[in-house]
This record gives structure tokens, C-alpha cells and sequence, in this order.
């Protein structure tokens, strides 16, 4: 049986390999570790600032902006959790926290090609809505966030990972130090 349905020409293929990631907009991220570390046991987790100089670059509904979040990342088996605590500016979360309060955010998808998905997004009536680039070690890395809320009841994030990682500004739980372990 034929698809005369011509929208089936402007689908998405980013979400073939299916979520990695969940994200959920925290009022105080270091409580939320806290909870999710002693009553789940989800850790460790890895916090880091995205604001500048860390991210290169900040867009917030097609105009270039100035924001800031903390985020903690760890696993829940091999899915990727983010808990995000809004700081300052115009942002998909504070967005969020006025409409919704705080809660689920949005699913991540990884993308080997952001300005592909992006165009494939575009192709089907999807709006990139916030992006930020640069927090990878070499200056890589990008995430955008598409408008999509409304078709399937949350935000769908493009996540195109940095080949590596700065450092964490922390990790909660600390890992315990070995009594060979050196801070020359």
C-alpha cells in the first residue's frame, strides 16, 4: 500500500536511534543530587555552569542571548539523566518553570550532525527554539532544543556530544581518594 501522505517526505530521522537522554528543570540542582544520590542511588554525578565563556555560543528564538544554568549529569542505567537549575536569562527552562513548574523537560536525541538534523527539522515544520555550542574540550559540541511541546507533549533536544569533555566543576558524591593518589 502507497503513502500518498506527502508530509512522510519531511520526516525526521534523528529519532531512529531513540532517546539518550532526560532532562528535568530542578528549583536547587544540589538538593536534587543530594535525593537522587541517597534515596535512588543515581550517581555519580558530573555538574558543570553553561553560561560564557563555556558556551561559545547562545541563541534563544533566533536572536543571539546571554544565559546560564547548572546542570548534573549521570546514568539510570544506560540512559542519560540531566537535572538543569535555571540562573539567569531567557531560556526553554525558565520558560518552562512559568508554564509548568518544575518537572520533565524535554528527551534527548544524539545527532552526528547537528546542521543536518537541523535542516531536517526545519523540512518538517519543527523550530529550533534555543541552542548553545562550544562546551566541549576543543570547542565543540552542541545542543539545540525544537518546538515540539505541542505535537507530542515535550521538547525534543538535538545533542551533537563534544569528542571530549572539560572536566566537571564537581562531582557529587566526591570519589573517594586512594592512598596512592598524588596532588603534586
Amino acid at each position: 500500500m502507497a503513502n500518498n501522505d506527502s508530509s512522510a517526505e519531511a520526516c525526521v530521522s534523528f529519532l531512529h536511534n531513540g532517546v539518550a537522554q532526560i532532562a528535568l528543570v530542578v528549583p536547587d540542582l544540589d538538593r536534587a543530587i543530594e535525593m537522587y544520590w541517597k534515596r535512588f542511588g543515581v550517581g555519580p554525578w558530573h555538574i558543570y555552569t553553561y553560561q560564557r565563556p563555556l558556551l561559545k555560543e547562545m541563541s534563544y528564538r533566533g536572536r543571539p542571548t546571554d544565559y546560564a544554568m547548572r546542570l548534573a549529569l549521570s546514568f539510570i542505567g544506560s540512559l542519560r539523566i540531566e537535572l538543569i537549575e535555571v540562573l539567569r536569562g531567557e531560556t526553554v527552562y525558565a520558560d518552562f518553570v512559568r508554564e509548568h513548574g518544575y518537572g520533565l523537560h524535554h528527551l534527548g536525541v544524539l545527532v552526528e550532525d547537528m546542521n543536518e538534523a537541523l535542516a531536517q527539522a526545519r523540512a518538517a515544520g519543527l523550530e529550533m527554539i534555543q541552542d548553545g555550542a562550544g562546551f566541549g574540550r576543543d570547542g565543540d559540541g552542541r545542543f539545540a532544543y525544537l518546538d515540539t511541546e505541542k505535537l507530542i507533549g515535550t521538547t525534543l533536544e538535538l545533542i551533537e556530544r563534544p569528542k571530549a569533555r572539560i572536566p566537571p566543576e564537581r562531582i557529587y558524591p566526591a570519589p573517594e581518594i586512594e592512598e596512592n593518589d598524588s596532588f603534586d
